[in-house]
């Protein structure tokens, strides 16, 4: 779908927007006023949930967005790459992806067709085009995210074989970029290893010992206080003290769901 808009589009731009956003009124404008610089290839605008408040884990969610746009893709884009233009809401150079349509219509994995996370996928295709990619904070849109573990978990499946996938095709773009960027590649693939082996040593501490690993508890406890403290006061908002809910998601749902992402690429 996206391959036929492209083909038989005209403008110089080119907007990506999911089925299920909405965009604030002046979020074409905000993100066209990034594109005028000819070195950007894409721009993405800050994602927020539009149910937000229908149950706690959108809620969560929601703050998750919140911490991927203003710390992760904001950092990125301080040095000129932000590693994934979100699909919900992202602006790209028409000349730039014609450049690259080819290479984007026959993206394989191991010889076999891969058609998920094309937008991580496409993003890295533009940096590796020479061309930037940058977050636009002030152009808000608002999508549906999952209100249920199961589905919630299904698209952090997907998420998670994206993004291992990708990094892999990442890694000859990264001695290109900011030495910042593959620190950021390191750490968010390294960290969630050795956050899994802290939590493995923890278990096997109690199983052969029945004593509790309070070193480990206490050292995730005083890094996820210290994060949620600093989004907290970041945003001006309370309720990112409550996002160390997400702790206990993370290490009892999603290692092990990226473990088995790992596991199963093909």
């Amino acid at each position: 779908a996206q391959i036929a808009a492209i083909t038989q589009s005209s403008g110089d731009l080119i907007l990506n927007v999911d089925s299920d956003t909405t965009l604030a009124p002046d979020v074409v404008s905000k993100l066209a006023h990034k594109m005028r610089d000819p070195a950007v290839g894409a721009a993405m605008g800050q994602l927020k949930a539009s149910n937000q408040k229908d149950t706690w884990l959108t809620r969560l969610i929601d703050m998750e967005y919140w911490l991927a746009c203003n710390e992760e893709r904001a950092a990125q884009a301080r040095f000129g790459a932000v590693m994934c233009c979100c699909g919900p809401c992202a602006m790209y150079r028409r000349s730039a992806m014609l450049s690259l349509l080819d290479q984007y219509e026959t993206q394989l994995y191991r010889g076999k067709p891969s058609d998920f996370g094309e937008d991580r996928h496409l993003t890295i295709l533009m940096l590796s085009a020479g061309f930037r990619t940058e977050y636009v904070p002030s152009a808000i849109a608002a999508t549906v995210v999952p209100d249920t573990i199961g589905i919630y978990l299904r698209q952090q499946l997907r998420w998670a074989r994206s993004t291992f996938r990708d990094t892999l095709l990442a890694l000859p773009v990264l001695p290109g970029l900011d030495r910042y960027l593959t620190l950021d590649a390191i750490g968010q693939n390294v960290g969630q290893l050795l956050l899994a082996l802290s939590v493995l040593t923890g278990i096997g501490q109690f199983a052969l010992t029945a004593t509790l690993p309070w070193w480990t508890i206490l050292v995730i406890g005083s890094m996820t206080l210290v994060r949620c403290s600093v989004a907290a006061y970041r945003a001006r908002e309370l309720r990112f003290l409550g996002f160390a809910l997400h702790t206990f998601v993370n290490i009892f749902l999603l290692i092990p769901l990226k473990a088995y992402a790992l596991c199963t690429l093909s």
